[in-house]
């Protein structure tokens, strides 16, 4: 059994495995992707029923603009229309959606349609859905560096004012809660540049399944396995399911 007043407020999941589930059955690498844009609507939906406040899905790398043409412009496309088609829904839903990343090189279309859903949504006070796109921690991190120094230059800021908590508020993330949990698809165990300062003190979870395998049943399976971690943050223990 879940247990309900222990849910990870913060959910971030890397989305992997996608190619090798299509070539597995024998299908093009977009059948996989088509495939795992189902998996997170429904992912959405379980996530909103067990009371996640937020979740972060990783949707697409900087580095993966080093894949093949065809299938990035597929990649888009399905971005696109999965935003076209759901936005409705969030707004049904009391969902609100955020993207997390540089904008460029993005297609000004995929951008409009971004900042168009981001602004209907802003105000609603359900389960926060955050994609990472075109997203890298380092990059993100960098550009926080940048940001940290203009404001110093500006005499906004002085450099002895830096400390974590200052220096998380120039981040993509900076009104959002750490993760708690991150899971990552496939079996592999690594974190491949997502959330790097944000992941200091989450649970990590690494099942088997790939991405378009990944269903509700299996996200709480994640969940009762965060409730029997202990979680000390560096001193006693904060928590510990009985279950």
């Amino acid at each position: 059994m879940i247990d309900n007043k222990c849910i990870p407020r913060h959910v971030a999941i890397i989305m992997d495995g996608n190619g090798r589930w299509a070539k597995e059955k024998g299908l093009p690498r977009t059948a996989g992707h088509r495939e795992g844009t189902k998996r997170v609507k429904e992912i959405v939906r379980a996530a909103a029923d067990l009371g996640i406040d937020f979740i972060t899905f990783f949707a697409f790398s900087v580095e993966n603009w080093s894949r093949p043409k065809k299938e990035i412009d597929m990649l888009m496309r399905y971005l696109s229309d999965f935003l076209s088609r759901e936005l409705r829904s969030m707004e049904k839903r009391n969902i609100r959606f955020r993207v997390i990343g540089r904008d460029n090189p993005l297609l000004e279309g995929l951008q409009k349609k971004i900042r168009e859903a981001e602004a209907k949504t802003k105000d609603n006070t359900g389960l926060t859905v955050i994609l990472a796109l075109n997203y890298g921690s380092k990059q993100e991190i960098v550009d926080a560096a940048k940001r940290f120094a203009q404001s110093v230059l500006r005499l906004e800021l002085r450099p002895e004012d830096l400390d974590d908590g200052s220096f998380s508020r120039f981040l993509y993330t900076q009104e959002l809660p750490d993760p708690d949990l991150l899971i990552r698809t496939s079996g592999e165990m690594r974190i491949s540049n997502f959330l790097l300062w944000q992941l200091s003190h989450a649970e990590l979870y690494f099942p088997r399944k790939y991405w378009p395998d990944f269903k509700r049943g299996d996200l709480e399976e994640a969940i009762r396995e965060y409730q029997r971690r202990e979680r000390r943050f560096g001193g006693v223990d904060v928590y510990k399911s009985d279950n």
